[in-house]
């Protein structure tokens, strides 16, 4: 069974909203005053979860889900917030601005039957 994927308007939406995301997120970076240099070498951390796939469609969906929800960076960025670890609100904002562009660019959340098959539709060579 081929997994539906959310298509028209709710598609460019969900897209639109991952932009927002994206600049929302990189706005309370810049004014974070943290170091740039962070922010380039961080920005692609959350693709090391693509290791799961290693393990299976299903193991890699699970694994990449997980590093592209907003409930870890948002968790992150609350407990910065909460105990006053200040580094830990710039690594949260890194991290939702990795999801945000991932949405924007239709990179959305993954099914079991395969990396291609995403909620926002196939992606890679795959894509129809």
């Amino acid at each position: 069974m081929t997994p539906s994927p959310v298509t028209g308007v709710p598609r460019m939406l969900l897209r639109a909203e991952g932009a927002a995301l994206f600049v929302a997120a990189v706005i309370l970076y810049a004014r974070s005053d943290t170091s740039w240099w962070l922010f380039s070498i961080l920005f692609l951390a959350p693709d090391i979860s693509f290791i799961a796939y290693f393990g299976g469609a299903r193991t890699g969906a699970i694994g990449y889900n997980a590093a592209h929800t907003l409930v870890g960076p948002l968790a992150l960025g609350l407990t910065g917030i909460l105990l006053t670890v200040k580094v830990l609100v710039p690594l949260a904002l890194i991290w939702i601005a990795h999801i945000g562009f991932d949405r924007l660019l239709g990179y959305g959340l993954k099914y079991g039957a395969g990396f291609a098959y995403t909620h926002l539709g196939r992606v890679g060579r795959t894509a129809e």
